[in-house]
């Protein structure tokens, strides 16, 4: 088998890791904080020490981190992977990113003569470590084709959007209307609760009637209890989502009065204090309100 590179080994990158190990692939892997990268390396993972070391001799190179700088910081520069990716390895950036970053990207592996993919992933924690997750993506054919053994190992289903952006625009849609629904069951919630309803007659409705949508659902529970710990996705990354998915209507020209709401409900969370939080403490934002 093809050497493959992960470089981000957070909750995503690191189940994503795991499964191309027992899968048999020989693997580099590169997280900012090499402590994550012992329970890889001792499964077998070889540990590099700058994302440049991590991509040489990788057929596939694969980005999962949070954010457009980290992205930057992993890709570009003296250390950046660009740097050593050898000519015909396919680049995989999985973050979810603003639309113009990933642009810039597939422009930058393009000077270099190397193919490039933004596939962005749907699902969690639990996709990560059981290898279910979705990957959306956007870049060409040929070259998903190429990477396809390695990227089938991490998911369930790959769906090919077009040329590249494509996956990153599919990716902020989705997550924008992840972002309104979850704070449209806040404020659902936050009504409830001022009003003196039974909550658990409340969460059965919500449940079982036409507002009881995959995330909805997947949300209640932990907003009835006011327990977020267990952090499937961070509060902090939801707001960063709907802040680029804004920039990215902007840029079509397309307005999103509902997104630029709830971005602000986010917010408003964040300056509580709960940005590792899962976004479901969005909650506390209304609930804290006087």
């Amino acid at each position: 088998m093809n050497t493959v590179a992960v470089l981000g080994l957070g909750i995503m990158g690191g189940g994503m890791a795991a499964n191309l190990l027992k899968a048999g692939f020989p693997l580099n892997v590169y997280n900012r904080t090499a402590a994550k990268t012992a329970p890889l390396a001792a499964l077998g993972a070889r540990v590099a020490p700058t994302p440049r070391e991590a991509a040489q001799g990788a057929s596939v190179i694969i980005a999962m981190v949070g954010d457009d700088a980290a992205s930057q910081a992993v890709w570009l520069g003296e250390h950046g992977a660009l740097g050593g990716a050898s000519p015909g390895a396919v680049l995989v950036e999985c973050s979810t990113l603003s639309l113009e970053w990933v642009q810039a990207l597939a422009a930058h592996a393009a000077e270099r003569g190397l193919a490039f993919l933004d596939a962005p992933v749907t699902g969690s924690k639990d996709a990560a470590a059981g290898g279910t997750l979705r990957l959306l993506v956007g870049g060409d054919a040929a070259a998903l084709e190429c990477a396809r053994p390695a990227l089938s190992v991490i998911s369930q289903e790959i769906i090919h959007f077009g040329p590249n952006g494509a996956g990153a625009t599919m990716k902020l849609i989705n997550n924008l209307m992840g972002a309104v629904q979850t704070a449209a069951l806040a404020e659902g919630l936050a009504l409830a609760e001022r009003a003196g309803l039974d909550m658990a007659q409340v969460a059965g409705l919500i449940r079982s009637g036409a507002p009881g949508s995959p995330i909805v659902q997947s949300k209640l529970g932990a907003m009835l209890s006011h327990s977020y710990a267990d952090t499937n996705f961070a509060l902090r990354w939801m707001h960063k989502d709907a802040t680029y998915a804004l920039r990215a209507a902007d840029a079509h020209g397309v307005p999103m009065p509902t997104l630029a709401a709830a971005r602000e409900l986010y917010r408003m969370a964040r300056n509580l204090g709960l940005d590792t939080a899962d976004f479901a403490a969005v909650f506390e934002a209304l609930r804290h309100h006087p």
